[in-house]
């Protein structure tokens, strides 16, 4: 298995951890059916749609956004692999 796939499904894993966290706060959730993009997941909860990025926590605290993403106003939902928690970076206007 090369390191492309290994990276690929953390990635994949991720995201399952997130659907279900977000399915336990309440939200209904839907995935991008592709592999690219500014936008993993769009969750929905009380009419309100949140545009959602989900990065596997690398040791760095917290994740910057694309100039595309914060135009989307897209929120980043950090993975930590090892303790299996999600969480949502705080972001400032512009990063």
């Amino acid at each position: 298995m090369n390191k492309h796939t290994l990276d690929n499904r953390k990635g994949d894993l991720a995201e399952f951890y997130a659907v279900t966290w977000l399915w336990d706060k309440g939200y209904e959730v839907f995935k991008n059916c592709g592999c690219s993009g500014p936008i993993d997941l769009i969750a929905t909860k009380k009419g309100e749609m949140t545009y959602i990025d989900v990065k596997t926590k690398s040791g760095r605290s917290g994740r910057s956004r694309t100039s595309k993403q914060i135009d989307l106003n897209v929120r980043i939902l950090n993975f930590n692999p090892v303790t299996r928690k999600l969480n949502f970076v705080n972001h400032k206007n512009n990063d």
